[in-house]
């Protein structure tokens, strides 16, 4: 017998009872176990901080990390699985600044480095539990017993030996350049990190600025001294007081217009936009022969108590002394474009890239006039002020001596801050860097090497990214981190890494904290003795990027080269699988492919799914700085349960589609879906109990009927289409493919059998039915294993429970569907004429229906014929095959085949559908409306026996009542009406 299952099942709780099971049976470490010696499939976990509750939305990469792990384990492979722990970086800083009320790192220094770090390290596990419950109750399995912690002692330690690495390539080098910086932050940023923060549609300062020319002897004509201006345009006011330099394109034509009493130069193409029309040119001149006019700045930085450098010989900055009578030249240079402002660029060589590089090679004045908190320094009337609260004070003051000619706004896609969304600086400033464009062509073949799902990710996003690659900007002037292992003299300024504790130790540490903790300040405190003039070396103060943390795992999960060497050359070097959204495409995935290929020369994964964002219903985006935009995971579970929200996950979008979550979704795709297998399985278990029912020991000696067959061959195409999909990292497709295999099981196979478990008389088709269908919701069961873990588990538990005998797995896999091995498919029985055969009657039925309701006429009435047009010889012979089931389903007598020009006829209601033409003949003949109430009599009992709460089993008496129509239905039909509401005998009138 099997356990009675209720059509009414709360998931929820049956979800619960079934992970209290795997606790108690440690089903997921024997999973593990069990597969030792086969052939290992790795997957490293991208590790989340917990730091913050989790939401919804962080299940969704989890739910894509299970379902490939558990399918490979069913495959034979051993699959590990270590979870992990992303405990450093900004996010856990800015966490605590929130909670401290502070504003900027003066005040972490006020309070203390040694004690903001200790809250740091006390928040990063804060909500550990949380992430826990909600990645248990999820299904995820992963070993959360032992994870990797990316601030544990010997995970920092092999980040060190990886940083002493690169050093020793010469692939680590402090330079001075343009960085983007948070001022809120106070720290420089990665290009992936900056990449992680643009926001569209920002609005920002369109301004058009006149520069006065101080010498015309280049300009053509007469013009008159201190009349003619350079027209410049900008949308960053704040970075004017730092102009040294206008660049113009060498063989781009320039236009003299006269306007107001003045002469502004500008490029012709861009007259229109700064509102000049043709006539108003006066003269027109070669960029190149503007080249070295010189101008007046805006703002001469010394009478403002700013320095001017300059750039030297090697690109050396170079005090300059203060100058009264200050110009600046014009430059022609291959970056001004005639696409948009006046053709004539502003030049500020310290915020930059380009200007950087231009004041290199130009050698011009640099002015750095703010500091790195974003504020304005010196003696301006703006000075003190963030730069972007400074922007229209500049202008106001422009505005006042002339020099404003139009202001207006432009919105355009600007970067933030990835945590703080503070706007971002682009400063030049000493920063470490890593050479990865020294690897560029090896990141390039390695991408070559990798799997992306969805494809296009590999030359698309992932790919234009190394196309583009910048050397990495990998540290952070910050405090909770894994701090730089670099120490420089400040006697002779030599820099030294150190790779392990061990090298520490033997460069003749001092003050080496016990027990260890390689954070600040405690290793600020090490000195080291230098090797060239014995002074005593200080760590510089930098930590660095936490993405660089992460992308170490492969390593430093293991304590790598220390401890694992030969599990990691063995293969752990390596994954076979990773995944996290697509926002990781230039973040965990770039920084696991980066530090690989500078390492080893080789990527370190094999395939990567990176789905797209799951957002809210109304389309915002997911976050937890976003109220109200998050869900709790703890809500949906309990009222809707797991599985359904990972089968949302899997199957409700490609994975190049976002996703929009609902609850809506949710619920529908349980009627749809979940609901729908369940009822099946539930009416499997009621009718096998009645009739005793064990599953069948030796299935080749049934007599499979038509449809048997069908629904075999099926499974079997099943089995084929998801080991194939899942094979191929496509559990989307594969998901599909059995919702529609249950809805073929639900509403053909099962509606059309309901008869064969009911009342048939022939027992070996009854048992050839109950055969097919127990092995087909067995197979489901760990089909849907990897996709739906407790649902599978509660229908294999019932189904097989613990038969003796059973070898569908590894030891013990009578406790779970997780122990046992993936179907495998018997193509023997795919035959795929009776599928496309079945397919073809099922067109018909459903066009039938449709052309029964356009005609009024319920599916209890029966018909005299259907008439069928528009198939083949061989497709109406498959028809004529199965004529027995579509009788059936459309409740006719017959079915006929015919050109669809003579389906036309007053009692014909056609219905058509790509080329298939169906008509049903709605002649109700007294025959047939007798034989139709008798059905419409069997359907009031039927309800009646539900309603009365009658099982299903009872046998009843049925009293009735009628005029002399009704009693010669009953006469005639009696058996009928007796055979199908189990009625002992059926009474005239009521006693």
């Amino acid at each position: 017998m099997f356990q009675p299952v209720n059509s009414r099942a709360s998931f929820p709780e049956m979800e619960e009872r079934i992970l209290e099971m795997w606790r108690q049976k440690d089903i997921f470490r024997r999973s593990v176990e069990a597969r030792k010696g086969g052939k290992t499939f790795l997957m490293y976990e991208g590790p989340p901080t917990a730091n913050g509750s989790p939401g919804i939305h962080h299940g969704l990469a989890r739910v894509f990390k299970d379902v490939i792990p558990r399918y490979k384990t069913m495959k034979g492979y051993h699959a590990p699985r270590k979870a992990g722990w992303d405990t450093h970086g900004l996010p856990v800083e800015l966490e605590i600044e929130k909670k401290l009320g502070f504003s900027g790192k003066a005040q972490i220094e006020e309070y203390g480095i040694e004690e903001f770090n200790a809250l740091c390290r006390q928040s990063v596990f804060g909500y550990i539990k949380d992430w826990e419950t909600m990645t248990e109750r999820l299904g995820y399995w992963t070993d959360m017993e032992h994870p990797y912690v990316t601030m544990d002692p010997g995970y920092m330690e092999s980040v060190w030996w990886a940083i002493k690495q690169m050093w020793d390539k010469g692939l680590v080098y402090q330079g001075y350049r343009v960085t983007p910086h948070c001022p809120r932050c106070g720290t420089s940023l990665s290009s992936h990190e900056v990449a992680l923060g643009y926001k569209e549609d920002t609005a920002d300062p369109s301004v058009h600025i006149k520069f006065r020319v101080t010498d015309n002897s280049n300009l053509p004509g007469n013009l008159p001294a201190g009349k003619v201006f350079l027209l410049a345009w900008t949308t960053t006011p704040w970075t004017l007081p730092g102009n040294t330099a206008l660049a113009v394109a060498a063989d781009a034509e320039y236009a003299v217009v006269e306007h107001e009493g003045e002469f502004l130069i500008l490029a012709s193409a861009r007259l229109a936009d700064a509102g000049f029309e043709a006539g108003q040119v006066s003269a027109t001149v070669t960029g190149s022969r503007l080249v070295d006019t010189r101008y007046e700045p805006l703002y001469n930085p010394h009478r403002f108590g700013v320095e001017r450098l300059r750039f030297g010989e090697g690109a050396e900055l170079q005090e300059q002394p203060a100058d009264d009578a200050l110009t600046y030249c014009v430059i022609a240079t291959d970056f001004v474009s005639m696409d948009d402002g006046t053709g004539i660029v502003h030049v500020a060589p310290a915020y930059g890239e380009l200007d950087f590089d231009a004041g290199k090679h130009h050698g011009l004045s640099f002015v750095h006039h703010v500091d790195l908190a974003g504020k304005i320094t010196g003696d301006y009337p703006f000075a003190g002020k963030f730069v972007k609260t400074a922007d229209p004070l500049i202008l106001e003051d422009l505005h006042e001596r002339g020099l404003l000619f139009k202001s207006g706004t432009v919105r355009h896609t600007y970067p933030f801050c990835w945590r703080c969304e503070a706007p971002l600086l682009y400063y030049a400033k000493q920063t470490w860097y890593i050479r990865t464009t020294s690897v560029k062509d090896g990141l390039i073949e390695g991408n070559d090497q990798i799997n992306w799902y969805p494809e296009h990710v590999k030359r698309g996003r992932f790919g234009n990214w190394l196309e583009n690659n910048v050397d990495w900007a990998f540290s952070r002037e910050r405090y909770w981190g894994t701090p730089l292992p670099v120490w420089q003299c400040p006697d002779c300024g030599r820099f030294e890494c150190v790779g392990s504790v061990e090298e520490l130790k033997k460069a003749g540490a001092q003050d080496l904290p016990e027990p260890l903790d390689l954070h600040r300040p405690f290793v600020d405190r090490v000195t080291i003795a230098c090797s060239d003039c014995k002074g005593q070396m200080q760590r510089v103060p930098e930590v660095i990027d936490c993405w660089f943390d992460s992308g170490a795992m492969p390593l430093a999960q293991l304590h790598y080269p220390f401890d694992n060497k030969e599990l990691f050359e063995a293969g752990w070097g390596q994954a076979d699988y990773i995944c996290e959204a697509i926002d990781q495409t230039r973040g965990w995935f770039y920084s696991l492919h980066a530090i690989s290929t500078l390492l080893f020369g080789r990527p370190c994964f094999r395939n990567v799914i990176a789905p797209e964002f799951i957002l809210g219903a109304r389309g915002e985006e997911m976050h937890k700085s976003k109220k109200g935009t998050t869900v709790n995971p703890a809500d949906i579970f309990g009222k809707y349960g797991a599985d359904i929200l990972r089968w949302y996950y899997l199957t409700s979008a490609p994975l190049g589609n976002v996703r929009h979550f609902s609850e809506d979704a949710l619920k529908e795709m349980t009627r749809q879906f979940l609901l729908t297998l369940w009822n099946v399985y539930s009416f499997f278990v009621t009718y096998a109990n009645i009739d005793n029912f064990t599953p069948v020991t030796d299935p080749s000696s049934l007599e499979y009927s038509e449809l048997d067959r069908w629904l075999l061959s099926e499974l079997n195409q099943l089995i084929v289409d998801v080991d194939s999909g899942l094979e191929n990292y496509d559990p989307t497709g594969a998901g599909r493919k059995i919702e529609t295999f249950v809805d073929g099981l639900s509403n053909w196979y099962v509606r059309r059998s309901r008869r064969r478990f009911w009342k048939s008389e022939n027992d070996a088709d009854k048992t050839a039915a109950y055969a097919t269908l127990y092995h087909c919701l067995v197979t489901l069961a760990q089909l849907l294993a990897p996709f739906m873990p407790f649902l599978a588990d509660e229908l294999y538990q019932n189904l097989v429970g613990s038969v003796a005998g059973d070898s569908s797995g590894a030891e013990g896999s009578a406790d779970s569907v997780h122990l046992t091995d993936f179907p495998v498919a018997d193509e023997s029985r795919i035959d795929p004429a009776l599928s496309d055969d079945t397919r073809l009657a099922m067109r018909v039925s459903s066009l039938g229906r449709a052309a029964r309701s356009r005609a009024g006429l319920k599916v209890r009435q029966p018909l005299a014929r259907v008439v069928v047009a528009g198939v083949t010889a061989e497709a109406q012979a498959g028809l004529e095959r199965l004529a027995p089931q579509v009788l059936e389903e459309l409740n006719v007598k017959k079915i006929e085949f015919a050109g669809a020009e003579s389906l036309v006829g007053p009692t014909l209601a056609v219905s058509e559908e790509a080329g298939l033409t169906v008509a049903m003949d709605t002649d109700v003949t007294p025959e047939l409306a007798a034989e139709g109430l008798a059905r419409e009599i069997v359907h009031r009992l039927q309800n009646m026996r539900r309603s009365a709460d009658f099982d299903i089993a009872d046998h009843i008496t049925t009293y009735f009542e009628g005029d002399d129509y009704v009693k010669k239905v009953f006469a005639d039909w009696g058996d009928y009406i007796r055979q199908e509401t189990l009625s002992r005998e059926l009474v005239e009138g009521v006693s």
